[in-house]
C-alpha cells in the first residue's frame, strides 16, 4: 500500500501556504497563482504528485507539526533528505550552528570580493550615501562641498538638481549626527571654516586692520607735526615700537589638510570599516543576507581560495 501524507494534513498545509504573501511559484504558472483562488489548487496538485519538489519549494514556510505529516514518506531517500534538512534548519546542533557560522562568513566574504570586484558598491560616493557621518569624520571634513553640487560634463540639468537635492539630504544626516553628538554648531557640515580659508580670512582681517591704524597714525602724526615739539617724535617711536612687537607676535597654528598620501590612508580605512560593517551584517537596508547566507554557488568561491591558500602551505612546506 502506497504511503503518503493525509488529505486532511495536504488541505490544511495548502490552505495555510496559499494565504501567504510573496510565496514563489514558477515563471509558468505566476499568471495563475495571481488570483488567490487558484493559488491553492496549484499548491495542492504538486503536494499530490511530487512531494519531494514541493519541500524543495515550500518546506521552509511549514511548521514542525506540518513536517511531521510527512514522516510517513520517510522511507523515501529525497523526502528523507528534505526532512533531515529542514528540521536541522530549525532546530540545529551546537555543530551545525558552528559549521553554519563558518558557512555564512565564507559565503559572505565570498559575495564581498564580487561586491569589490564590481566596483559600484563599495566606491566613495555609495559608501557616503549609506554612511554620510562617517565618511565626512574620515574625508568630507577636508574636502570642498561646493565642489559636489556643481554640474558636471555631460549632465543634464533635472539630474543636477536630483543630484543637489541628494546632497541636501545628505548634509541634513551628517548635521543631525553632529546636533546628537553635541559638536558645536560652528563646527557643522557647511558652517566650519577650513584652514586655508581661515588663513585667507584672517589675513583679510589684519589687512584691514594695519590699515586702519596707518590712517589713524598718519592722522595723529599731522596733528602732532602741526603743534611741533619732540614730544610728537616721541609719540611717533612709540607706535612704530608697537607695530614692531605685533609683528613678531605668535601667530595661531591651523590644522592643514592631509597631504594625497594621508588622503588615500584615510580612503582606506573608511573602506576597510564598510567593509566590515558589511561582513558584520550591518547592511541589512541595502542588500538581502538571507539570499547571500543561502547562495550555495558562492561555495565554489572560498572553496577555490581555500585549496589555493592549502597548496601554497603544502609548497612552502616542502
Amino acid at each position: 500500500m502506497e504511503r503518503k501524507v493525509s488529505e486532511e494534513a495536504m488541505e490544511s498545509i495548502t490552505e495555510r501556504l496559499s494565504a501567504l504573501d510573496n510565496l514563489y511559484f514558477p515563471r509558468a504558472l505566476q499568471s495563475s497563482a495571481s488570483d488567490p483562488s487558484n493559488r491553492k489548487s496549484i499548491l495542492h496538485d504538486l503536494l499530490s504528485r511530487d512531494v519531494p519538489v514541493f519541500l524543495e519549494r515550500y518546506g521552509s514556510q511549514l511548521t514542525s507539526d506540518e513536517l511531521h505529516e510527512f514522516d510517513a514518506l520517510n522511507d523515501d531517500y529525497e523526502v528523507n533528505w528534505h526532512l533531515k534538512h529542514l528540521r536541522s534548519k530549525m532546530s540545529p546542533t551546537s555543530e551545525e550552528l558552528k559549521l553554519r557560522s563558518v558557512t555564512v562568513k565564507n559565503r559572505r566574504r565570498a559575495y564581498l570580493n564580487k561586491l569589490v570586484c564590481d566596483g559600484h558598491y563599495f566606491s566613495e560616493d555609495a559608501m557616503r550615501e549609506r554612511e554620510p557621518y562617517l565618511h565626512h569624520e574620515y574625508l568630507g571634513r577636508f574636502q570642498d562641498l561646493s565642489g559636489r553640487s556643481m554640474a558636471r560634463p555631460g549632465e543634464r540639468w533635472s539630474e543636477t538638481l536630483m543630484r543637489r537635492c541628494e546632497e541636501a539630504r545628505l548634509v541634513a544626516k551628517i548635521r543631525e549626527e553632529q546636533r546628537r553628538l553635541g559638536v558645536a554648531q560652528k563646527d557643522w557640515v557647511g558652517n566650519e571654516t577650513h584652514p586655508q580659508q581661515q588663513q585667507e580670512e584672517e589675513e583679510e582681517e589684519e589687512e584691514e586692520e594695519e590699515e586702519e591704524e596707518e590712517e589713524e597714525a598718519e592722522d595723529e602724526d599731522e596733528m602732532k607735526m602741526e603743534n611741533g615739539g619732540n614730544h610728537g617724535k616721541d609719540m611717533l617711536l612709540d607706535h612704530l615700537g608697537d607695530d614692531i612687537v605685533a609683528a613678531s607676535a605668535t601667530v595661531e597654528q591651523h590644522e592643514e589638510a592631509p597631504s594625497a598620501e594621508e588622503m588615500q590612508e584615510r580612503m582606506d580605512q573608511f573602506t576597510y570599516i564598510m567593509q566590515q560593517k558589511f561582513l558584520s551584517g550591518e547592511d541589512y537596508e541595502y542588500l538581502d543576507y538571507s539570499k547571500i547566507d543561502d547562495d550555495e554557488t558562492l561555495d565554489d568561491h572560498w572553496l577555490r581560495e581555500a585549496n589555493h591558500d592549502a597548496e601554497e602551505k603544502y609548497f612552502a612546506e616542502d
